[in-house]
């Protein structure tokens, strides 16, 4: 079960930060990666740093459970959970890889206050103004259920953590000062990752 987790984690960040990347700049000229600059500060730093903790947390997990270096948590690993979560973690995988395609040429992955991009509405992004980020969330819950260790629960709590820190601080005022009151109506309209939830009422 470890391998199937590790080989679906594996192919995930495979498509989402090199293929698609690599498409893109092959397209547009750009591999859609930004520094964030000023604009970020400290936190932008610190929630890129959280995601790659993150990431690796996630690839070590498996790896740790498969050569027994790492037993997992007793009291949270049921069998039939570790199917639940896999069939989860593939679920997240597949929101967020079409969540990423349907940015089309928009899609970064950090801001430069420089730089105008179109706001996208449609598709997923009707229903979570950050569809993409949900799909890493789900995923890296997944990767915990099936391999339910210290390593794979640090990095979901990595995940949230850093995720929260870069939606609420970074790109939800970037796109405020972008976009103006397009993006308090949307912002007021749709949930932040889930339907109905976290939608910005009052700020219009």
């Amino acid at each position: 079960m470890a391998l199937a987790a590790l080989l679906l984690y594996t192919a995930f960040f495979l498509s989402a930060f090199i293929l698609r990347p690599i498409l893109l700049k092959a397209t547009t000229g750009t591999a859609g990666f930004r520094s964030g600059g000023n604009e970020a500060g400290w936190v932008g730093r610190v929630s890129g740093v959280l995601f790659v903790l993150a990431a690796i947390a996630g690839f070590l997990a498996p790896i740790l459970a498969m050569t027994g270096q790492i037993e997992p948590i007793g009291a949270i690993d049921p069998g039939w959970l570790n199917w639940v979560g896999l069939v989860v973690a593939v679920v997240g995988s597949m929101l967020a890889l079409l969540a990423q395609g349907g940015l089309g040429t928009e899609w970064r992955v950090g801001v430069d206050p420089e730089e105008s991009t179109e706001l996208v509405t449609a598709g997923l992004y009707r229903y979570s103004r950050n569809p993409f980020f949900s799909g890493v969330l789900v995923l890296a819950l997944g990767m915990a259920m099936v391999v339910p260790s210290p390593v794979a629960l640090v990095g979901l709590a990595f995940f949230i953590l850093g995720i929260e820190l870069q939606v609420r601080v970074v790109e939800e005022p970037h796109l405020t000062s972008l976009h103006g009151d397009r993006y308090r109506e949307y912002a007021a309209r749709v949930g932040r990752f889930a339907p109905g939830v976290g939608r910005l009422e009052g700020r219009r």
